[in-house]
């Protein structure tokens, strides 16, 4: 197991969440085709999303990739309530189906702008993963079609989430609260 640094407990291993990820892939493939676009949100979907359309490649899916930048905490731990885009697809969805791939789902804010945005775009269909949902108060405005993982009310950290841009490369999830 990866060094895990001080003050972070380990609430999924490197293990638990290849097996979170394969089991998903499992659940995603028959909704996809070749024709498919993968929409990873960057800056954290990025692990996911690479994880995932190798696993669905696995099981003969062969999705294209694209990438949506949407920031909506900055290096901040809450939500400062929009989304700003940072940078815009580059490739063409008309008439296609689309799966937009992030890691955490908490406010929900950047899910459920993507899917408008990718809407917006001509998509014919829009699904939804996330690694991770974590509990909310209140409802959102959007539900993921696919959750690889159920995760605690907690701040996280690794495999792609973060705490002021750090930890994102930890092959675990950890809390940082």
């Amino acid at each position: 197991m990866a060094d895990v640094p001080a003050g972070l407990e380990v609430l999924l291993d490197e293990a638990g969440v290849a097996a979170c990820v394969a089991a998903l892939a499992e659940k995603i493939a028959p909704r996809v085709d070749d024709d498919t676009v993968a929409v990873c949100l960057l800056t954290g979907g990025l692990w996911f999303a690479a994880d995932l359309t190798r696993a669905l490649a696995r099981l003969g899916r062969h999705v294209a990739f694209d990438a949506l930048w949407l920031a909506s905490y900055g290096d901040e731990r809450a939500s400062r309530g929009r989304c700003e885009v940072r940078a815009d697809l580059q490739r063409p969805l008309a008439g296609r189906r689309a799966l937009v791939v992030d890691d955490v789902f908490d406010t929900g804010l950047s899910l459920s702008e993507a899917a408008r945005l990718v809407r917006d775009a001509g998509a014919a269909e829009v699904l939804t993963a996330v690694f991770a949902s974590k509990p909310w108060p209140t409802p959102r405005a959007i539900e993921p079609d696919f959750v690889a993982w159920t995760a605690p009310a907690r701040f996280l950290v690794g495999y792609g989430m973060d705490v002021g841009g750090k930890m994102r490369g930890l092959p675990f999830v950890g809390a940082a609260d």
